[in-house]
Parts: C-alpha cells; structure tokens; sequence
C-alpha cells in the first residue's frame, strides 16, 4: 500500500481527555474514528492489526481442539429470562423489539444461545466433550464508556463454550484454554499476569483473569512479594491480624463528641483502630443492610454483593439512613431489630470493641459479638491493601492497576440447569452438562499492546500484530532515482509476502520519519538520493534508537532476518 493512497489522517496530539495512552494514540494515528460515547469505527490500519490478532486467535483456538462457529446477533429475550441474567443485567444489556413487538436483546454475552444451540445436538454422553468459539460483536450499555477501546458499548469478543460429562472433564477443558491464551497473549507481544477473579454476571465457581499491568488500568490487581499469588482486588484475601483477647468487658456508653470517622474515634480515645467496629449501610432491591468490619479494614463491595446474592448493591443515602432511625458516625448493630446484618470475619479475632451507641454523640465500649449483637451472615468482606499479608504465605502483599485482557470460567451446570441443557449418561439417566466460557477482548488486545509498547513518539507495534511490518520512506521524491529505486524495492517486498507500507508522499523528512514513529511499523527503510548513490539503504527497527546502513542489495534478506528474531 502506498502511504499517499491510504485512508489516514495522522494528528499532531490526540485527544486532550483521554485517560489512557492506547486511546490518545489510536486517535492520533488515524486508526480508529469515534462514532459515538463507547462506540468506534476501525480505519484500515487498526483493522489490519485487529484480523491480524483474531487469525492468532483462530489458529490458537484451532490448535486447542475448539471449533468455530457463528452465533446470531438478534437473540430473543425469553433465553435470557430463563436463564435468570435477564435481570441480573439490568440497564447494561441493550434490548428492542420487531415490528411484532416480539422482545429481543443485543446479547454481551453468548451462554444462553449457545447452551440453547447445542442442547438440541446432544443425543448421548458419547457427543460429549467438545468446545466452540466464535468471534463476534457483543453490545453493554455502559453506564461511563472510557479509556478507547477499553471499556466500550460495541465491541468484538472471542468467547468460547465448554461441553464435558463432569467436573473433571471440564478441569482439563479449562487448562486446555488457559494455555491456548498463554500462546495467544505470546504471540501478540503483550505479558499478562493470570489473577484469580470474581465470576461476576457470568457465574460459576472458579475464573480466571489474564490480566495487563497498566497504571491507567481500570482495575485493581493484588500480587505477593514472595510467592506466585496473584487475584483481582475483588476476589483476594489476606491473612487478617488476629488482636490478643482480653476478659470481656461490659458495655459502656462513652461521650465523643463530634467524633464521626474511625480516624477521630482513634485520636479521642487514644486506641488502635483495631478495637474499634465499622458499620457501614447498603440497600439492595429489598433490604436495608448493616455491613460491620473492623476499623483497620475497608469493605470490599464485590465480595457483600456476592455474599447477598449477587444482585443489586448500593450505599444507602443519607436520606436511606436517617428515615431507617440510623446515626451515620454514631451507628452499630448493637440493639437494632430488623436489619440484615453481615460481619466480617476479622471481627471474630479480637474482643472489646469500641462501637457506635446509635446516639449522637456517643459510643460504646467493650462491644463483643455474638454478646451484644446478631449477625445474619459472617463472612470475609474484606478489602486486601498494600502491605497485607499474603493468604498462601508470609509476605506482603502489593496492589498495581491493570487492564482484563481475557477471562476463563467454571460455569458449572449454571447454564444447562435453569435451561435444560441435559445429556443421557451410560445407565440412560438425564444428567446436566459441565460447560465453560472462555472470552478474549479483540480491541483489548490491540489498546493492551500499545499500552505496552509505546513511547513519547507513538506506537511500537509487536511485529506480529503491526498493520504492516515495514514502512519504506522515499525521501527526494522529485529525483527519478530515488522514485525508480523505491518502487522496485516496493514491488520485491510484496512478492517475497513482506507487509510494506510505502511512505510515497512529497512531504518533508521531518514529517514522514514523526509519521513513521507514530504509526509504530516495526521496520523502517530509508531511501534517499544520497543513499541510492551510494548503493545502500538505512534500515532501523522501531524500538531501537540507532539504526543501520547496509547495501541495497541486501535490504530484502535483512528485513527477513528482523521480521524472524
């Protein structure tokens, strides 16, 4: 492709309010155009790298047994009601209906129409096991699209769907597609760090993120110092601190004035935040809910989610609160009736705890469960922080931001219960299908790797996914020469199957080598008339500074040679 003939626009800066490298660059580059909040148009170059990584994908999946196929779009509604995610969704999946008012949905996801596929296939226990992927476009109307193609409303998804007899075939389905994505996430130039992960929407009982180490990363990633653990910060755990026991006390109403946080509670009181309770208030679709925590430690709203039921959870307003007779900063447990209440575990290893009195202005001390007050639910709604300990050893643990580049999945019979999805076992018996899903962000793995592979000049594509490996700059492109020489080099590349990219424009070298560097080509060959003369070109690889000069008549071997290493 010649650069004059090619449908971009580079810009000197992108966008002032992006968040993130990836998007500023994509824009910049003219590789993608935005549409709309959360949805993109992809110009040739980014779909050059994007069919680039889906034939990765492909052949990856391929090798691993998997088989592709292609689901619709139009999914109707009533797979998803019964399946129960139809409300689970919420406002985050996008639905309609025909002209027959019929009710569909535009799926984020494919579990219900591919279980609600393949049931009607399976005629016994010998049709099993199997695994089929496609890749498709999924739609979720996010409430706050950013980031570029990180977190979008419309985006390309490999999602792939496991069919086993039982748990220990669907053990050996999932190591077969964790290592699948080790080769793809390798093959495309970028490193992942595979995290234990909440289930989310999905469901199941296990998952898996492979995640990209970014600090402009959306999510919190949790990792120790000295051993290989590594979990989402809505998924990790800690070993919590366990507070010498003391002989109980009995309660104590104590004034504190003016004290509403843990923090001034500490200072008036002179005690470590370790002998104080935490009441913190939420709402769900039908309760009020009194989460209580040990002051040293921060809820982790996923993990009470979770432990609710997994629908909807938000903090009460202060309104909620004080129409409920509550005292935000005065609060606990303590004598309330008619609250769900859920506690931490930290709260078991220690005793003495000083507590809101539900009176404005007071506290309570030697506060002890389950004394003093019910809890409906006691479970770990921790939050893990810097400096934690491990859960698998002594040492610290440390948070860092990252980017979910792929996710794997334990469904379980999650799926094949609520829908049917049954197959005959040898005695002839009806038994539910063991099924995982495996789902690789497309545009993710493309913002992911300029994320990784940028400097203060532009993208420095990974050779196997750049929209071209090559970028020929003709400099001098009013000499003959110059232009006889270039095009000849040009037309050799192509037939020995090299992706050049021919900067034929008549602009200066200033900009064509700021172009060069922007577009982030692995491979840049100069030609010049001085060059030429001398019968040699100048050849440099994009992530190096330096380059080289090396005879004309060699440039085609060389670039073979940089493109193999």
């Amino acid at each position: 492709m010649k650069l004059s003939k090619l449908f971009v626009r580079t810009l000197r800066d992108g966008p002032s309010d992006s968040e993130l490298i990836s998007h500023k660059l994509l824009i910049q580059a003219g590789m993608v155009h935005q549409v709309s909040s959360g949805v993109y148009s992809y110009l040739p170059l980014a779909w050059r790298s994007l069919r680039k990584i889906e034939q990765i994908i492909r052949e990856e999946m391929d090798s691993s047994g998997a088989q592709e196929v292609k689901l619709g779009l139009l999914q109707p509604r009533e797979i998803w009601q019964m399946s129960g995610r139809d409300e689970i969704y919420g406002p985050d999946m996008i639905r309609l209906q025909d002209r027959r008012e019929r009710q569909l949905v535009l799926p984020p996801t494919n579990e219900e129409l591919m279980t609600e596929t393949v049931k009607s296939f399976i005629q016994s226990y010998r049709d099993l096991p199997f695994n089929l992927y496609h890749i498709q476009t999924k739609f979720r109307d996010e409430p706050r699209p950013r980031g570029g193609l990180i977190r979008v409303r419309e985006f390309d998804m490999m999602d792939a769907y496991s069919f086993d007899q039982d748990e220990e075939g669907l053990d050996i389905s999932y190591e077969l597609m964790i290592n699948a994505y080790i080769n793809i996430f390798q093959r495309c130039g970028i490193e992942t760090v595979i995290v234990e992960a909440d289930s989310g929407a999905i469901g199941g009982k296990d998952s898996k993120e492979f995640i990209l180490l970014s600090e402009s990363g959306e999510d919190t990633i949790v990792l120790c110092e000295k051993c290989d653990y590594a979990a989402n910060g809505e998924k990790s755990e800690f070993t919590k601190q366990s507070i010498p026991l003391e002989e109980l006390d009995n309660q104590n109403e104590i004034s504190t004035p003016n004290v509403k946080t843990i923090e001034n509670l500490c200072e008036f009181l002179s005690i470590d935040a370790t002998k104080t309770l935490k009441s913190v208030f939420y709402k769900t679709d039908d309760e009020f809910v009194i989460a209580v925590i040990r002051g040293d430690y921060e809820i982790n709203e996923i993990k009470l989610k979770n432990i609710l039921g997994g629908g909807e959870l938000r903090l009460a307003t202060g309104e909620e609160v004080t129409r409920y007779g509550l005292i935000p900063g005065s609060a606990s447990p303590v004598g309330l009736i008619g609250f769900k209440v859920v506690m931490d575990d930290s709260v078991t290893l220690g005793n003495n705890f000083v507590a809101g009195a539900n009176k404005e202005g007071f506290h309570l001390s030697g506060i002890n469960h389950p004394r003093d007050f019910e809890a409906h639910i006691q479970a770990d709604i921790a939050l893990a922080e810097d400096g934690f300990q491990c859960p698998k050893c002594t040492g610290k643990l440390q948070t860092n931001r990252g980017i979910e580049i792929g996710h794997v999945f334990k469904l379980g019979t999650r799926y094949s219960e609520s829908m049917e999805a049954k197959f005959p076992d040898p005695d002839g018996n009806l038994q539910p299908i063991v099924m995982g899903c495996y789902g690789i962000g497309v545009g993710r793995i493309l913002a992911g790797a300029i994320e990784q592979h940028s400097d203060k000049n532009g993208i420095i594509f990974p050779k196997t996914i750049a929209p071209y490996e090559v970028i020929l700059v003709s400099l001098n492109t009013d000499n003959p020469e110059v232009m006889d020489s270039s095009e000849k080099m040009y037309l050799s590349m192509i037939e020995e199957g090299i992706d050049v990219l021919w900067d034929d424009r008549t602009e200066s070298a200033g900009i064509k080598f700021n172009d060069a560097d922007l577009l982030g080509i692995p491979v840049r060959i100069v030609m010049s008339k001085r060059n030429i003369q001398n019968g040699v070109v100048e050849i440099k690889m994009r992530n190096e500074k330096e380059g080289d000069t090396i005879p004309l008549e060699e440039c085609i071997k060389e670039v073979g040679r940089l493109l193999e290493e």
